[in-house]
This record gives structure tokens, sequence and C-alpha cells, in this order.
């Protein structure tokens, strides 16, 4: 048999380095992922939270008033707001049925038409779905960063890092977005709907559908910016959350 040879100083730490970048680079790769996880279940939040952060609806309230809906309707802003509510309280499933009788040009009659029920029904879904969707990828991120400390990874050094990367990414989406929407966003919001609605009942017709003329194409692009500035807030907090860990890891390491 041949003597086994005994690495030199310089191997074992040569190995040592080596399985230290691997360990690295494992830990890093987790902390992305859960870090796109997050910032993905912040954005779905963002959308909750442009849609039903004021309980009074005032942002629809004033859009109401911006877009001159009152005098496309028929109706006194005080029955727009009724509407609202309603057909607020139907989208996150406290209402079974898309139905309110109120006064509209001229007459006491259910604001909603079929159409307007059965494309409501799909956006209910969709809304419905994107929370659950939400709720799921908040827990994968969970179990990443677990498994980040199972790994007694350097959060302090790992998370800081992992931030940078998703920033860098979804900054870049929405530098995309934001173009493409300024350009054109009546084409947009068209694509929007050929991706998550497999018929054509968003197509109204403004002409015989109240809903539309309170929804006009402003209203939603106001609604996206309003998101966006949510979304954009969400991941300063994120932000400030990383480097506070990053700190208190960093002072208990005794690195100031």
């Amino acid at each position: 048999m041949r003597p086994v040879k005994k690495m030199s100083g310089q191997q074992e730490k040569q190995m040592a380095g080596q399985d230290g970048r691997q360990r690295g680079r494992i830990h890093l790769a987790v902390g992305v992922a859960a870090m796109f996880l997050l910032v993905l279940s912040l954005l779905l939040t963002s959308f909750q939270l442009a849609i039903y952060g004021d309980s009074r609806y005032r942002f629809y309230e004033k859009e109401y008033v911006k877009y001159k809906v009152t005098e496309s309707l028929g109706m006194e802003l005080s029955d727009v707001m009724v509407v609202t509510d309603y057909m607020m309280d139907y989208l996150i499933g406290r209402e079974e049925e898309l139905s309110i009788e109120t006064d509209v040009d001229g007459e006491r009659q259910d604001f909603f038409n079929e159409q307007d029920r059965l494309h409501m029904a799909d956006v209910k879904n969709l809304f419905l779905g994107g929370l659950k969707v939400r709720t799921a990828l908040f827990l994968a991120a969970f179990l990443f960063l677990a498994l980040l400390v199972r790994l007694k990874a350097d959060m302090g050094k790992v998370l800081p890092a992992a931030y940078g990367i998703a920033m860098a990414v979804f900054a870049a989406a929405l530098v995309f977005l934001g173009i493409a929407f300024t350009i054109d966003f009546t084409r947009c919001f068209t694509i929007f709907h050929e991706m998550f609605f497999t018929n054509d009942l968003w197509m109204f017709d403004e002409s015989t559908d109240y809903m539309i003329r309170m929804l006009p194409e402003g209203f939603f692009s106001d609604m996206v910016v309003r998101i966006v500035l949510v979304f954009a807030g969400s991941l300063v907090l994120l932000g400030v959350l990383v480097w506070l860990v990053r700190k208190v890891v960093r002072k208990r390491a005794g690195k100031g």
C-alpha cells in the first residue's frame, strides 16, 4: 500500500477557503431566493393596500371627481360611493352577488348588468387567488430564511447582498414597465387582460355599461401609479429592516 500523503498547511488553507466560498455561494443563493419570494409577496400586498388601504375609499372619490364620473352616470357622488363600497365588498368576498339598486340615469335600477357580474366574478377570483399566492410566497420566504439560520449563514452579509440583487432586478423591471405604460397605457392594459382573462368580457361598451363609466381608463392608470408608490415604499421599509439586521449582527460580532 502506498503511504497516504498528508496535506501541507497551505493546502489545508486552500481547501478550507474553497469550502468557505462554496458555502458562501449556497448561502447567497438561498438568500436571493428568500428575497425574491419576499419582494413578490410585497408586490401582491401592495395591490391590496392600494385598493383597500382606505376603508372610506377617498382615492376613489377623488378619481370620480377628477374624471367627472357623476356627470357621465347622472348620479350623485354619495350614490356612486355607496355602489363603490358594495362593489369592493364583493371583490374581497364579503358579498355573494354583485347587484345593487340605485338612481342612475334618472331611473331606479340595478347598477350592474350581467356582463359586469360575469367579468367581476373573474376579477374576484383573480384577486382572492392572488392573496392566497401572496401568503404562500411569504411562507416560502420564511422557510428559506429559516434555512439560512439553520446553515449558520452570516445574515449580516447574506441578506444585504441578496437584497441588492433583488432590487437590481426589480428596479430594471419597474423601469421597463414604467416606460411601456408611459408610451402606451392602453396597449399595456389590453395585454394585461389578455394574459389574465380567457374571455372578452372585459371589453365594455361605454354607451351601455355604467361600471366602465364609473371606472374609466384614467382611473386604472392612476391606480397603477398608486400601486407602484406603495410597492416602492414597501421595498424601502424592507431595505431598512435588512440594514437593521446587518447592524445587529455586526454589533454582536463586535464589528461596530
